[in-house]
């Protein structure tokens, strides 16, 4: 990790005499993601696949965004973002037994993802092609609960991974001239030691006046291990937003 916001360090700090913005602005959106889950949750030496054993529902979750950018040079500028993830699904546990539940039990689980993100960055270009550089600390925490549904059962099982870590920012939009038409990509990655995280989305928007609206698709995948639990999950589907920039 230590290498890492080395190299992410050095490139804001080449990037910073690059900056480009000569005006002050501030935005907010919120979204609405609909996605698909895949992947698994490792509890000590036992796993349970979250799609095949658990079922767990595609379901809509929250986002929300807001940015704060200004023309004082060096400064970077601030950029905040917060997604929930919460699913639940009926299952049944498949060829082991996980964290005491065992071979064959029917559980109920539910599976909660939150993180928030403050990223600072600078806009090292500012027209038609807009490229933006920085570095996110992203805190998240992850949990799984899974609850044998067996008669007379109590057993309930809880694996959760929490941590803050730093990633790689980088977005970048291309304006079509006089239609308020633009394309655009943004994403946060790390890897390292073994973990790696990435959070990616491409968009289309269109903006009128202060008003933005924004549709694509989105994906993210953790694979984290903390102490013995691990989270190694994809996420991934269409999503939608509404937003205003001044």
């Amino acid at each position: 990790m230590r290498k890492l916001m080395i190299v992410v360090g050095g490139s804001l700090a080449l990037a910073a005499p690059l900056a480009d913005a000569d005006v002050l602005g501030v935005g907010a959106n919120v979204s609405y993601w609909d996605s698909d889950f895949s992947g698994e949750v490792v509890n000590k030496d036992s796993a349970v696949d979250i799609e095949k054993d658990l079922n767990l529902d595609s379901d809509s979750n929250a986002n929300f965004t807001a940015f704060f950018e200004h023309p004082i040079p060096v400064l970077p500028n601030v950029r905040l973002n917060y997604t929930s993830i919460s699913q639940s699904g009926r299952g049944e546990i498949g060829l082991e037994a996980f964290d005491d539940i065992p071979v064959g039990a029917e559980v109920k689980s539910d599976l909660d993802i939150d993180q928030l993100d403050v990223t600072l960055y600078y806009e090292v270009l500012d027209n038609w092609v807009n490229l933006d550089l920085g570095l996110t600390a992203r805190r998240f925490d992850g949990e799984l609960v899974l609850r044998d549904q067996t008669p007379l059962s109590t057993k309930v099982s809880e694996t959760s991974v929490d941590a803050v870590v730093p990633m790689g920012y980088l977005a970048a939009r291309f304006d079509l001239p006089l239609t308020g038409v633009s394309l655009g990509a943004e994403g946060n990655f790390i890897s390292y030691s073994g973990d790696s995280l990435h959070d990616f989305n491409a968009y289309g928007q269109y903006e009128f006046a202060m008003l933005q609206l924004r549709a694509g698709y989105r994906q993210m995948a953790i694979d984290y291990e903390d102490d013995d639990d691990k989270l190694d999950v994809e996420m991934s589907g269409p999503f939608a937003s509404v937003g205003v920039a001044f």
